[in-house]
């Protein structure tokens, strides 16, 4: 039996965990979803949100962030009573507005991605935690990636926002030391 992160007991976690979870991400598309779904998740379980999931997909465009910028105050009222998705206005609108902050972003740097992994000099961080409790809820690095995203406009980005995004993303790896996945 394989050795896993202490969180990845059951589905929809194993998956997650064994497919996507600290595989660095390069793809704009792929880290505007990530984006958006670590915003989500504020106050609640990742587990939560791994089950809405393709309501996320489906409800946003499948994380077009140009589509997602152009979304108007119909589409928000509609996707307020969408049951595969968290109904909750504040985060429906922080979803446009970060898909129009994103956009400005890529214009400035090209990609999302490189201003993204510019934060780690463009190197995945790879963390030796024995044990689940010893994982930091933010860092030093993902204070300054929340910082500077608040600054450019950015809403649901605090330091543990930013610091799960790194964990999913691949920026940082905290597979713990006993995960079979920690040396990939």
């Amino acid at each position: 039996m394989k050795k896993r992160c202490q969180w990845a007991k059951d589905e929809p976690n194993i998956t997650y965990h064994d497919e996507e979870w600290g595989v660095p991400q390069h793809d704009d598309q792929k880290l505007f979803e990530f984006l958006i779904l670590e915003g989500a998740q504020a106050g609640l379980s990742w587990t939560t949100i791994l089950k809405r999931r393709a309501g996320y997909r489906k409800a946003f465009s499948n994380f077009d962030a140009k589509k997602v910028s152009k979304y108007t105050q119909k589409q928000v009222e509609k996707l307020l009573q969408n049951e595969s998705i968290i109904r909750n206005t504040l985060k429906v609108n922080s979803t446009i507005n970060n898909a129009k902050q994103f956009l400005k972003v890529q214009k400035e740097f090209g990609t999302f991605d490189k201003y993204l992994w510019g934060f780690v000099n463009y190197t995945p961080i790879l963390n030796k935690f024995k044990n689940q409790s010893q994982l930091p809820v933010s860092t030093e690095i993902s204070e300054k990636l929340s910082k500077d995203l608040k600054k450019r406009g950015f809403n649901f980005v605090g330091p543990t926002i930013c610091y799960a995004l790194m964990q999913a993303i691949g920026m940082v790896n905290d597979h713990t030391s006993e995960c079979f996945l920690h040396q990939k």
